[in-house]
């Protein structure tokens, strides 16, 4: 079993940076940001395994992933925020060493993290 802790959340104004960090009880090998907002379903940010990261096209060239093994932590930098990216963030894992932006390959999910950004 693998608990998930994020934290970074909070408001900012369009154009801006927030970045979001999520521990792990455990050893994972594969890790990913998932972002859901209010009436919207749940869409994969990023995620990343021991070959690299790889990211949804809504945030290639402004989200960058990074994974700490010796510290089993991922993080989420955020930059040029918009409108558009205002959601509940969740650190998932998977079991699996296989890079996926689908949920259902998670099995490890963390309490989310809210992101507000203002026009």
């Amino acid at each position: 079993q693998v608990q998930l802790q994020e934290s970074g959340g909070g408001s900012v104004q369009s154009g801006g940076s927030l970045k979001l960090s999520c521990a792990a009880s455990g050893d994972t090998r594969c890790m990913a940001w998932f972002r859901q907002a209010p009436g919207k379903e749940r869409e994969g940010v990023a995620t990343i395994n021991n070959a690299g990261p790889q990211y949804a096209d809504s945030v290639k060239g402004r989200f960058t992933i990074s994974k700490d093994n010796g510290k089993n932590t991922v993080s989420l930098q955020m930059n040029g925020l918009a409108p558009d990216d205002t959601a509940m963030y969740y650190c998932a894992a998977r079991a699996g060493s296989v890079r996926s932006l689908r949920g259902r390959d998670y099995v490890y999910w963390g309490q989310g993290t809210q992101v507000t950004v203002s026009s």
